[in-house]
């Protein structure tokens, strides 16, 4: 009969780490790097085993993160991201979503700090809304909480924003679009009073007038929604477009779906062009070229920020841009005759 594996066993398995040093760990009893600390807490919660009393957080430093949405995919990618880089510098994440109608960001803010928040992670939030109530990211600053903001820099905002370059990734993809022969591109993004949509607009602008001399390209600015996309698109299709820019893969797919409800191919007819590179964008027919978002980078940085005035160092206010990069697939080809 087999001998039944031990947990330490299994968790160093998982871990990729030596059962002494996953003993080292559970019992707190030698050196061990922050890395493969946060591997094998990892290995222990995926395996279901409780982790050991000193491990718990009971008293962890409590980080805010909050996002407009999860059904987003490109904003449930952040809020995954953000939270293994905060346990990974041994806080808790507390992740908070908005609902809207119920549940706003100051909402969400104001039980932060009741519950002895030591930090907010702000992703797309009011920051990025040039309608937006700006005064409460002042009161945080005037109350000494930090925080960061993600894909929405204001010079009003005391704090620094790490961003997606949005008129880089979208002057790649006109770029691409003309390579392939195409020069009715339309631009379906959202509305300009967000930061990211209205970089998106100027940026398209700009290229369009650069590489064809046209000074008023077709923009349509709607909701980052499936829905939405869906009924811009039908005007787009009666405007003789080619291909289509949009905002996000979700009204990418959006897009998609009305051009083949029309009885015309992708990207037979029309190209299209997504934004963000989210989950399972490679496994759509035809898969999606789109502008992929530096998540990984994004996120990182603004961590590292975050703990940075969490330690009390000098941090810099302002933007920091990354750059995108546009991941072509099938769904952008030439332009039909």
């Amino acid at each position: 009969m087999a001998k039944p594996r031990t947990r330490l066993m299994d968790i160093a398995q998982h871990a990729g780490v030596s059962t002494a040093t996953v003993s080292r760990v559970i019992n707190r009893t030698g050196p061990v790097s922050a890395d493969t600390r946060h591997r094998v807490l990892t290995a222990i919660d995926r395996l279901g085993y409780e982790r050991p009393a000193s491990e718990r957080s009971g008293a962890a430093t409590l980080i805010g993160i909050i996002t407009p949405e999860l059904i987003n995919p490109i904003f449930a990618t952040y809020a995954h991201a953000i939270q293994s880089e905060v346990a990974r510098a041994d806080a808790l994440p507390v992740i908070c979503s908005q609902t809207p109608g119920a549940t706003s960001e100051g909402d969400h803010v104001e039980k932060l700090l009741d519950q002895g928040v030591s930090g907010i992670i702000f992703v797309s939030g009011r920051h990025a809304d040039y309608r937006g109530d700006l005064s409460r990211y002042q009161r945080l600053h005037d109350k000494g909480i930090p925080f960061v903001t993600i894909n929405g820099a204001r010079d009003e905002v005391p704090a620094p924003d790490f961003s997606t370059g949005d008129g880089m990734g979208i002057e790649a993809a006109v770029h691409h679009l003309r390579e392939l022969g195409h020069s009715r591109i339309a631009l379906l993004g959202g509305q300009s009073h967000m930061v990211p949509a209205a970089r998106k607009v100027e940026a398209f602008r700009h290229v369009m007038e650069q590489l064809f001399g046209e000074k008023d390209p077709i923009v349509i600015e709607t909701f980052y929604t499936y829905e939405a996309a869906a009924t811009a698109t039908e005007t787009l299709i009666d405007q003789g477009i080619t291909a289509i820019v949009t905002g996000s893969d979700l009204q990418a797919l959006g897009a998609i779906r009305t051009i083949k409800n029309r009885g015309l191919e992708v990207p037979g007819d029309i190209s299209v062009v997504g934004f963000d590179d989210s989950m399972l964008m490679t496994h759509l027919d035809p898969p999606l070229t789109t502008v992929r978002q530096p998540v990984a980078a994004i996120t990182n940085a603004a961590v590292q920020a975050l703990f940075a005035q969490l330690h009390n160092s000098t941090v810099h206010r302002g933007a920091f841009i990354y750059t995108p990069d546009l991941i072509v697939r099938a769904s952008t080809g030439a332009c039909p005759r």
